[in-house]
């Protein structure tokens, strides 16, 4: 099984800042899913900033959320060092 979503902050043009579970942080690009379906609701830049960590992944208010498996495996990540670790947001 892969990490889970630890922590999450949004980012300029529809990219995710996640820290997973295994201290990992890494940067999803969201974009190539505006066309699809629910997903269309994040192209709004102030609903996209609304998303958050919950059960080891990241959601939005109207339900959207992303498989916490492909977070991991299409972000790309670094490890996090003490000084650049992301917030948890609530």
């Amino acid at each position: 099984m892969n990490p889970r979503v630890k922590s999450v902050v949004p980012e300029d043009n529809y990219g995710l800042r996640i820290e997973f579970t295994n201290g990992e942080e890494g940067r999803y690009d969201c974009s190539k899913l505006l066309d699809f379906g629910v997903f269309s609701e994040l192209r709004d830049p102030g609903y996209f900033r609304q998303v958050r960590a919950a059960h080891g992944t990241v959601i939005w208010p109207h339900g959207q959320d992303i498989c916490p498996d492909t977070l991991y495996e299409e972000s790309r990540r670094e490890e996090a060092s003490p000084d650049r670790r992301v917030s948890t947001v609530s």
